[in-house]
């Protein structure tokens, strides 16, 4: 395993992180999820990444059940933002919500700190100023470590950093952003603003929600055990079931049956080869897969392998 600093901190972080947006959702056990984070840990992998939306808090409770006998060793990371009651404070990037959703996933992870704590989206109704203060005092408490955020553009994530810059606060260290083969807007300025401000990018939704690793049948639905076949999956579904999508799988696996590794792995080699990319996010149901996604760490993708799948 290769680990690299998150953002200008001194943090290092496992090149893969575990994704657990599915777990607590009912179609993967439990004990079958915290064997999946029990195999990352011993395949090297250090980064575990949830949020307090998924699955109503849930997959907070079994990461934080999977990590307890080494959460020293874990770098754990979850975000908020996302509704989790019905008032109108119940939601957002206000001091009252964002205290309220921290101390939250304090008490789910059965944990007191948090190594990175995400907001999940920009908050229009909240001025920066007083979000960042109130993650600064949080820091300051010892609640959290580093601070990051999620779903930003680059003007968002640039004015943040102003923010920050200007009155002292801590600032965002990683931005989580989907990226895969077939959206790739933020190569453009997000690429560029993180570059330019040591901001590391972790990135999520690389194989589609599943769909790119192979599995899947165009003319068939999904297997009802599986991720696409979930509630949760379904904005992934929505997006990238199509003509499209299935053709670039098929681009993939003779690419990956060439280099003798599996379709994840190409997917994951391709995009760690971005030197932007700071750690992939990605999920993995049984422990075998995140084997498989640790391994992928090694695989260095020929210049021609990259432009193939540089696809228009």
């Amino acid at each position: 395993m290769e680990y690299v600093r998150l953002g200008r901190s001194g943090l290092k972080v496992s090149r893969v992180c575990v994704g657990t947006n599915m777990f607590g959702a009912g179609y993967v056990e439990d004990d079958r999820a915290i064997s999946v984070i029990d195999a990352a840990y011993d395949a090297g992998i250090n980064f575990v990444d949830t949020a307090d939306a998924y699955n109503s808090g849930h997959s907070e409770v079994v990461v934080g059940r999977a990590v307890r006998s080494h959460r020293h060793d874990f770098v754990v990371a979850t975000k908020g933002f996302i509704a989790t009651g019905p008032g109108p404070n119940d939601v957002g990037l206000s001091r009252k919500h964002l205290v309220d959703a921290v101390e939250g996933s304090l008490r789910r992870l059965g944990t007191d700190y948090i190594d990175l704590y995400q907001v999940h989206y920009f908050d229009p109704d909240t001025p920066l100023e007083e979000s960042l203060r109130t993650l600064d005092d949080m820091v300051r408490q010892g609640k959290i470590r580093y601070i990051g955020c999620s779903n930003f553009a680059a003007w968002q994530l640039v004015r943040a950093l102003w923010v920050s810059d200007k009155n002292g606060f801590e600032r965002f260290e990683s931005v989580q952003p989907e990226y895969n083969l077939g959206k790739r807007d933020i190569e453009g300025e997000l690429f560029e603003a993180c570059s330019d401000q040591g901001v590391g990018i972790i990135p999520y939704q690389i194989f589609m929600g599943g769909v790119l690793t192979g599995r899947y049948a165009p003319d068939s639905p999904p297997p009802e055990d599986s991720h696409m076949a979930s509630r949760h999956a379904q904005r992934a579904k929505d997006t990238y079931w199509n003509e499209r999508t299935f053709g670039m799988v098929e681009t993939l696996k003779t690419t990956a049956a060439e280099l003798e590794i599996s379709v994840p792995q190409l997917l994951i080699a391709w995009t760690l080869s971005r030197p932007q990319i700071t750690s992939v996010i990605v999920g993995a149901s049984r422990p075998k897969q995140a084997v498989g996604n640790a391994d992928a760490v090694s695989v260095r993708l020929p210049g021609e392998v990259v432009e193939r799948l540089d696809l228009p």
